[in-house]
């Protein structure tokens, strides 16, 4: 199904994997239904041609991952 040129099956399976790896970790809160920095990393991914969703996942875990690193030695 496209939406708006967006495969919503690609863009949501990554969305999925990468939000489930990160409430599993305890990055996410496990109610958070919608995180939308994590998912504007993967559509921002896709729209860049990368149609593969393990690779588009794992992208926006590194960020994700990467950025409270950077938050942590900030703080």
């Amino acid at each position: 199904m496209l939406v708006n040129s967006i495969r919503v099956d690609v863009v949501g399976d990554a969305y999925d994997i990468a939000a489930n790896y990160l409430k599993r970790t305890g990055c996410i809160p496990p109610g958070v239904d919608l995180h939308p920095p994590l998912f504007d990393s993967i559509v921002r991914d896709f729209r860049a041609g990368n149609m593969n969703k393990l690779r588009l996942a794992n992208r926006a875990i590194a960020r994700f991952e990467r950025a409270n690193r950077v938050m942590a030695i900030a703080s």
